[in-house]
């Protein structure tokens, strides 16, 4: 019977099928995530055309398609429009569908007509990858049954199941439904572990929708993006150029008075500002909440425990129910009232495009003087060091 190229022990095999996977969730999030779709970094033609083969190889995914639907995604996240959200569609949709979602969208042309600009168009792309994506897995299948034998069939279909299941299916649908948040973006992004490297680094999935154009995944000390690691090794020898980064909050305990330095830092981070808010808040919501659950059942026909989430998301965002319910709450509690108003206001700073700068820095400079004469303890030192952002 034939047995192959290599002969390899049971965990030999589990190896390589775990490495050609690896090299494969690579290829993707390096290429066409970072690179393709956000243009957080530019890489040279060499390890450029050598992550497009792979991908050819071990997915049959046409860049323009994945680019284009990903575009998409930020730009219609959690709405109708987007292709593959849980909030929309449900979860179980999401991660059991994913793959199903992805090709359905890849056959609309006006999402590639309007998403696909900048993707490559060179002979081999128009000739090739894109028209004859399938005759690819197909070149791999060979390889792998040529190489290891029969057992080459179940390490393929590994290879084939890996960025379905865990892209298309784990990191669209859990990556916006469970997890953690660093950041208060507007919509429902999660980091489903604080070690980026099972799926490339792609798990941090928050903090990516926070900074989209961002070549570096993780943010916290705690958090592991292997593949800022294999883009940090490109850039050693030269394969690589970072274009953006997510921007770094500084603090300068001398400000006193909010400028316009502080407002470009105030602007810049204002997913990690509203994330600080809410955790400064977190006791005083608790508090409240705790002090109105003994009353609720007399006089509130809300649930507290489900709304507390809502104190801490953006107005615009919240459902016409979900508004009522809310209103019902923060109505009974003078400290939620004035707590959750200021967060909304603080976040209509970065959203005025009308106003100027100067008048912004104004408005900033009143609201942490209202912060501080709020009586809530832990709003009058959130604002305080409002002020030192630089």
């Amino acid at each position: 019977m034939y047995t192959g190229l290599i002969d390899l022990p049971w965990w030999g095999y589990v190896l390589v099928s775990l490495a050609l996977t690896q090299v494969t969730i690579a290829c993707v999030t390096i290429f066409l995530h970072r690179h393709q779709a956000h243009r957080a970094l530019d890489l040279h033609p060499i390890p450029s055309h050598c992550f497009r083969f792979w991908l050819w190889l071990a997915t049959g995914v046409v860049t323009k398609e994945w680019a284009s639907i990903h575009r998409k995604h930020h730009a219609k996240c959690e709405t109708a429009e987007d292709p593959h959200s849980p909030v929309v569609l449900g979860i179980k949709k999401v991660l059991l569908e994913g793959y199903e979602l992805y090709r359905k969208e890849a056959g609309n042309m006006e999402t590639m007509e309007k998403y696909g600009h900048g993707t490559p168009d060179d002979w081999l792309e128009r000739n090739l990858y894109g028209k004859h994506s399938a005759l690819g897995i197909m070149l791999m299948l060979i390889i792998d049954v040529l190489l290891f034998g029969p057992i080459g069939l179940t390490i393929w279909a590994v290879q084939m199941a890996w960025i379905p299941v865990n892209a298309a299916g784990i990191i669209n649908g859990a990556g916006h439904y469970w997890g953690y948040r660093n950041f208060q973006c507007a919509d429902a992004s999660t980091n489903i572990v604080p070690f980026g490297l099972f799926i490339g680094g792609e798990e941090l999935h928050n903090n990516h929708h926070a900074y989209a154009s961002s070549a570096k995944l993780s943010s916290k000390w705690y958090e592991f993006d292997i593949g800022w690691g294999y883009i940090r090794i490109l850039q050693m020898f030269g394969l690589a150029q970072v274009k953006k980064l997510a921007p770094q909050l500084r603090l300068n305990p001398a400000k006193t008075v909010c400028d316009m330095e502080t407002l470009q830092a105030v602007v810049a981070n204002r997913y990690e500002v509203t994330a600080k808010y809410a955790k400064s808040l977190k006791k005083t919501y608790s508090e409240e909440i705790a002090r109105l659950k003994l009353q609720a059942s007399d006089k509130f026909d809300v649930d507290v425990a489900r709304v507390k989430h809502w104190l801490h998301l953006d107005e615009s965002i919240l459902t016409p129910q979900q508004k009522t319910k809310l209103a019902e709450l923060i109505a009974a509690s003078p400290t939620l009232t004035k707590a959750y108003a200021l967060r909304q206001e603080l976040a209509a700073i970065w959203q005025r495009s009308t106003a100027s700068k100067e008048q912004l820095v104004k408005q900033l400079e009143d609201w942490c003087h209202r912060a501080e004469n709020s009586g809530i303890s832990s709003l009058q030192e959130f604002s305080q060091r409002l002020r030192s952002y630089a």
